[in-house]
């Protein structure tokens, strides 16, 4: 086990938050066309059989293959683990976050197979989505670190309030108004068409009500993240303001590809590429506050 950040190490942390995205979009993929029992039980795909069978037809094949994803998932978040225990100094703060995320992702698998144990409940396949969310977050935090190879500061260190306080403040707040969204938007899936196959059931809520609940957040966080990029170029933190310009820039894709697809009935392409928008803006959204919790502290003489 290495004890410093190698190639290997940045490559398993590009990995693990590349692969944890990726994810979201085969999930979509089994919800999308309908194949979320192609697999009718778990943790095996039939009560004889482990993996699909030709039987099952292609809906066996996205759900088992989804499955075979996680445990490539469970294979780099151990390798990852393992990569980061030893690094040193420790207050790199390297091995938590990749615990956590091996933990969640078996936690995932669990949640994934209660969806198929309740006929995909809408609530529990929201909450799937939310977890997936968290994982690519503490990724995101992962990456970070390791790219950046040097100690975290304290939880006592100061930042340069006069400078960095208020965009650290709307970081903050940026992060609040995507989760609202994400949120959202999982109860707005789960009022509609795609929440799972056309067996599965629906929360109850009106899905035409709900896109227009979804939108209210969505342009709330546009305006946030508007601000946060002014402000981070006003106050001259560059590594912010690029961070804050790939936040805006993804926050405006997926509000075009919001109302497209609202437009033009939900078409599968669109609704899949916006799952994967949502969770890459949690993860440009997490990395833009511990950006600016690094930048903004007082320059040593």
């Amino acid at each position: 086990m290495p004890t410093g950040i190698t190639r290997y190490t940045r490559f398993l942390a590009w990995a693990s938050l590349i692969a944890n995205i990726a994810i979201v979009g085969t999930g979509g993929l089994v919800r999308l066309t309908g194949s979320g029992l192609g697999c009718p039980t778990w943790p095996y795909c039939t009560d004889e059989s482990l993996i699909n069978t030709p039987e099952m037809g292609i809906h066996g094949v996205i759900e088992f293959g989804n499955r075979l994803l996680t445990f490539i998932l469970c294979v780099i978040a151990l390798l990852l683990f393992l990569a980061v225990l030893r690094v040193r100094p420790r207050g790199m703060r390297l091995a938590v976050p990749a615990f956590s995320i091996g933990v969640l992702i078996i936690v995932q698998a669990i949640v994934g197979g209660i969806t198929v144990l309740t006929g995909l409940n809408p609530d529990i396949v929201g909450l799937h989505f939310l977890i997936s969310g968290l994982i690519v977050a503490i990724a995101a935090v992962l990456l970070f670190r390791v790219r950046r190879g040097e100690p975290v500061p304290e939880s006592g260190t100061r930042l340069d309030v006069s400078r960095a306080g208020l965009v650290l403040t709307l970081a903050v707040v940026v992060n609040v108004w995507v989760w609202v969204t994400v949120f959202v938007g999982a109860l707005t899936t789960g009022s509609g068409p795609h929440a799972g196959d056309s067996a599965a059931s629906r929360n109850g809520l009106d899905p035409v009500v709900m896109q227009h609940v979804h939108s209210w957040p969505a342009y709330i966080l546009l305006a946030c993240s508007l601000a946060f990029a002014v402000l981070a170029a006003v106050r001259r933190f560059p590594a912010t303001r690029r961070v804050s310009l790939g936040l805006l820039a993804l926050i405006v894709a997926q509000a075009a590809v919001g109302i497209w697809q609202a437009r033009t009935g939900l078409p599968i392409t669109l609704v899949i590429v916006h799952m994967v928008l949502a969770v890459t803006t949690i993860a440009v959204a997490t990395t833009a506050v511990a950006t600016i919790r690094r930048e903004g502290r007082p320059q040593r003489a």
